[in-house]
């Protein structure tokens, strides 16, 4: 695992980010205004993420895709962060009724490679290429889809908010709804949106 703060100029204010699967800190381009903002990414291995937050006033987690996940094997980390945030994502996310089925996912560690990461990104977004998402070798991306298959958590973090796609291609928005309708969290629908939405928006406040 691996982080990079993409804005860290001692604000009152913290967003903390899971981003998903093979993805850089290149590939969402939002300002952060007067927020520090830590984008976490590269789930190879699960790290522990040894940083104090304790001195910020209010504690933000968004987390996307496969991050909606990982995010809740640092359940005592963040569990009294202020508000949490899903993006497209379940916290059961390789399910045949919460996430990606079962089938397609290992499919997709299979017969991965150069051809079908570029169709993933093209199912993602029209937004995306290849450049600015997946800039690591194909036998790595490949090796974090299977860490990510064989991750065990012990606890859920309670979500406040899921923003769920309409047009997701990644993972069903029927799917997504199945999980998020009995957690007791506000969802947000997003009308003819993909599974990447984040040039949807100008702010990372916005998605709060």
């Amino acid at each position: 695992m691996k982080f990079k703060w993409l804005n860290k100029k001692n604000n009152n204010n913290l967003i903390v980010f899971f981003s998903g699967w093979g993805s850089s800190s290149d590939c969402i381009k939002l300002q952060a205004l007067n927020y520090d903002v830590l984008f976490i990414y590269d789930y190879r291995t699960f790290d522990p993420i040894n940083i104090d937050f304790s001195d910020y006033e209010k504690k933000y987690l968004i987390a996307w895709s496969m991050g909606v996940f990982i995010c809740n094997y640092y359940y005592e980390q963040f569990k009294n962060f202020d508000k949490i945030i899903a993006v497209n994502g379940t916290q059961k996310p390789i399910d045949n009724t919460f996430g990606i089925p079962i089938m397609i996912y290992d499919l997709t560690i299979n017969n991965f490679n150069k051809l079908s990461c570029s169709k993933f990104i093209k199912k993602m977004s029209s937004d995306l290429n290849m450049e600015d998402y997946c800039t690591r070798s194909i036998e790595e991306l490949k090796q974090e889809l299977i860490s990510i298959k064989n991750l065990k958590t012990k606890h859920f973090l309670h979500f406040d908010k899921a923003i769920v796609s309409e047009k997701d291609k990644i993972i069903p928005s029927k799917n997504q709804l199945n999980w998020w309708q009995n957690q007791n969290v506000r969802i947000e629908q997003l009308e003819n949106a993909p599974h990447y939405i984040f040039g949807l928006y100008k702010n990372w406040s916005d998605l709060i």
